[in-house]
C-alpha cells in the first residue's frame, strides 16, 4: 500500500480499484506504452524509484486494470487468424463487460502470477509390470494431463484446474505456441478431456488456439463438476469456462502491448 501511494498519495489509501487504474502507476511500473497495439511497451522496470521492489502479482494486477482502461477506448482489437496475420475483430463490449468483475480481474492476475515460477517434476506410474518414471510440466498440457491416470481421485479437480489455467494462459499469451501440437498430442489431449468420440475428429483439424479453447473450458467445468466443495473462487472459474474466449482476447492485448518483448522479466518462453 505504501508503494501504491506513494505514486498516486491523492487517490483515497483503501480505494484499491482507483489506484491499480492510475495512469501514474501504470507508468511508474511499465513506463510509457507506445501508442499503438502489439508494440512492446518500454522495459518493465521491476521497481520504483529504485528502491521498492515490485512483485509480479501487483504488475499484473497493473497491467489488467490498464487492459480495462484500453477497452474503454477502442471500438476492436486484432485477433490473430494466422502466424504474423491479424484481422480487427469487434468484441471489445463484451470484453469490458468481462473485466466489469472485480472477481474475474483477481482471476486473470493471480493467474498470470503463478506462472511466473512453473512447477516441473517426475512421477511414478505403473506399466506392463514395470514402474515407470514419467515426467511432468505447468507448462506442457499433454504431459500435465497424464498425471490424472496417476493421481488418487480426490485430486483430480487440482489437476484440471491446472489444465484449465495452463490452456488459458499458452493460447493467451504465447498463442503460437500450440501450434506445435502433433496429430497424436492432440490425439492424447483429447482422450484425456475425455471428449466424446464424435466430436473428436472436428476437433482433431480445429486450429490450435479453438482447441486450447475447447480443452481449457471443458478442463474447468471438469474442475468445478468434481470438487467436493463448491467455494466463490470456483464459481468465477464457472464464469471463466463461459467465457473463455474472452478471457484469451484480453491476455492476448495484455501480452502483445505489455508483457512480451526482448526485456521480458517474467515469463520463460515454452519450449
Amino acid at each position: 500500500m505504501r508503494l501504491l501511494t506513494s505514486v498516486a498519495p491523492d487517490v483515497p489509501d483503501r480505494n484499491i480499484v482507483a489506484l491499480l487504474g492510475d495512469p501514474r502507476l501504470f507508468e511508474a511500473v511499465f513506463g510509457r506504452p507506445r501508442t499503438e497495439a502489439g508494440q512492446t511497451p518500454g522495459r518493465i522496470s521491476g521497481q520504483i524509484s529504485g528502491q521498492l521492489p515490485v512483485s509480479p502479482f501487483l504488475a499484473f494486477a497493473v497491467a489488467v486494470h490498464r487492459a480495462a482502461a484500453d477497452l474503454s477506448a477502442l471500438g476492436h482489437l486484432p485477433e490473430r487468424s494466422g502466424m504474423r496475420q491479424r484481422i480487427p475483430v469487434f468484441d471489445t463490449p463484451q470484453l469490458r463487460d468481462f473485466l466489469s468483475s472485480a472477481s474475474r480481474r483477481l482471476f486473470l492476475t493471480e493467474l498470470l502470477a503463478s506462472f511466473t515460477r512453473v512447477t516441473s517434476g517426475r512421477y511414478w506410474v505403473r506399466s506392463g509390470g514395470r514402474v515407470r518414471a514419467r515426467r511432468y510440466s505447468e507448462l506442457d498440457p499433454v504431459r500435465l494431463a497424464g498425471l490424472l491416470d496417476a493421481v488418487p481421485d480426490e485430486s483430480r479437480p487440482g489437476v484440471y484446474r491446472r489444465l484449465g489455467d495452463v490452456s488459458l494462459f499458452l493460447a493467451g499469451v504465447f498463442p503460437d505456441y500450440p501450434a506445435t501440437f502433433g496429430p497424436v498430442d492432440v490425439s492424447r489431449l483429447l482422450r484425456t478431456a475425455r471428449v466424446p468420440a464424435g466430436d473428436r475428429d472436428g476437433l482433431a483439424t480445429a486450429s490450435p488456439i479453438d482447441l486450447l479453447e475447447y480443452l481449457g473450458a471443458r478442463w474447468y467445468r471438469a474442475a468445478l463438476t468434481l470438487a467436493p466443495v463448491r467455494t466463490a473462487g470456483l464459481d468465477v472459474v464457472g464464469e471463466v469456462a463461459d467465457r473463455f474466449r474472452h478471457a484469451r482476447r484480453i491476455l492476448n492485448h495484455l501480452a502483445d502491448r505489455y508483457l512480451l518483448g526482448p526485456d521480458n522479466p517474467w515469463f520463460a518462453a515454452p519450449n
